[in-house]
């Protein structure tokens, strides 16, 4: 591995057998990058098969010529790597993480909020329907009533209204409601559909643009260390390496070393300085802001899913409810009332007709005619990916210090000259600094 890693390192291969070497380790590196990046573009991007077909053939084959021919590209694509680690690397696992959710959990949401609407506008029209049809079982009793006032009329032969019975202004074209209702249902389901189609395009293209812009940053990071690390000497300087602990043992200062212990610290330590932590804490905080925000969303789907179940098994458990409209209606005769009450007489009543009958109706809310979509129940897999990918994060956030120290030892290994340069400017400045306390 040393071996392999000494080729793939050296600023131009010594022979033939090295110059293949590096030309095998570029496209074995080339291939599982191109496999990553078609993956990531066709899977998490929802980027068409054609296209991210043309872009990952495109990009492994500029990739393969930048990483055999280029030096410093090989440098910098090595430093992408551990730089995954760091923020950015968060930052496209997090966009991850919010697509994987938008796509899977806000259409469930919306489909079961769907659901609750068709129990909704179930109920409504078939109350309705019966609400009508009791109206006119009202119009029946009243005309009903109203023969039986006209028959007490015309037996007494005294005063004959007009008209006995009782007038209803009913609704007789019950088809305007149901084609209101419908209007209206139609109208709310393309509403839903509209917001469903918004969310889910304005999420895919910020998902691009972000994952675009962190790729780029990457690449841009990683150049930009490269640039300083050989342009500055004092650009992340602070590591007891082992050019510096050989150097100073050869001039015979190792002590320097030992008592700047507080202020320098070793690459392959897993010492973090009280900083480190705290960066490391904030951040976590940060993410778990993040998490708090997913984890309503997936409780809204599993809120939704119970409602939607709820309203569709009670909607089939409701039971008709019986309405009786009973009338009782007794007619009497008497004779010369009002001499007898002047006499103190008994007054005699003579029945003319007893009136007494029952209607009975049923209220109906719901049929088993009615179109309702079976509620859609949350997908446990998009949890559990979801848990994995923050249980991820949270483990980047904690690496994130090794990650920088990793990308100066990758840098150092590349470029041996001009580290020996910094391990002598460091110890300069430690000489400098023992000698002037």
């Amino acid at each position: 591995a040393a071996d392999l890693w000494s080729v793939y390192s050296k600023p131009v291969p010594a022979n033939g057998r090295e110059l293949w070497t590096l030309f095998l380790q570029c496209s074995c590196v080339t291939v599982v990058i191109g496999g990553l990046f078609y993956n990531w573009m066709f899977a998490s991007l929802e980027y068409s098969w054609h296209l991210s077909t043309a872009m990952a053939i495109s990009f492994s084959l500029l990739l393969l010529l930048s990483l055999f021919l280029v030096h410093p590209a090989r440098c910098v694509f090595s430093m992408i790597m551990p730089t995954l680690g760091t923020k950015q690397g968060r930052k496209l696992l997090l966009s991850t993480c919010i697509m994987i959710v938008v796509v899977n959990v806000t259409p469930n949401i919306i489909s079961n909020i769907k659901t609750i609407l068709q129990v909704i506008k179930c109920i409504c029209k078939n109350s309705s329907e019966s609400l009508l049809n009791s109206t006119a079982l009202l119009e029946t009793a009243s005309w009903e009533f109203g023969d039986a006032i006209q028959e007490n009329v015309h037996s007494v032969n005294i005063y004959r209204p007009m008209n006995g019975h009782f007038q209803f202004s009913l609704l007789k074209n019950s088809s305007l409601i149901y084609q209101q209702m419908h209007l209206a249902g139609e109208k709310i389901g393309r509403d839903f559909l509209a917001v469903e189609v918004l969310v889910k395009d304005t999420v895919r293209v910020g998902n691009k643009l972000v994952a675009g812009f962190s790729m780029l940053y990457l690449c841009f990071e990683s150049t930009w260390y490269l640039k300083n690390y050989l342009t500055n000497l004092r650009f992340d300087n602070f590591y007891i390496t082992k050019k510096l602990e050989r150097l100073a043992v050869d001039r015979k200062a190792a002590h320097l070393l030992v008592g700047s212990s507080k202020n320098l610290i070793r690459p392959t330590g897993l010492k973090l300085s009280r900083e480190e932590v705290m960066l490391c804490l904030v951040q976590a905080m940060l993410l778990t802001v993040a998490l708090m925000l997913m984890l309503v969303v997936m409780a809204m789907d599993h809120f939704a899913f119970s409602v939607a179940d709820t309203a569709v098994k009670k909607a089939a458990q409701f039971s008709t409810v019986p309405v009786a409209l009973s009338i009782k209606y007794n007619a009497k005769i008497g004779i010369l009332p009002f001499l007898l009450k002047l006499l103190q007489l008994p007054q005699e009543e003579l029945p003319l007709q007893n009136f007494e009958r029952s209607y009975h109706h049923y209220l109906i809310f719901s049929s088993a005619h009615c179109r309702m979509s079976p509620p859609t129940p949350p997908n446990p897999s998009v949890l559990l990916v979801v848990g994995l990918l923050f249980c991820i994060l949270y483990t980047i956030v904690f690496l994130e210090t090794y990650a920088h120290r990793l990308c100066r030892k990758i840098a150092g290994s590349f470029f041996e000259s001009w580290e020996e340069k910094r391990a002598l400017y460091l110890y300069k400045k430690l000489s400098r600094k023992h000698k002037e306390e």
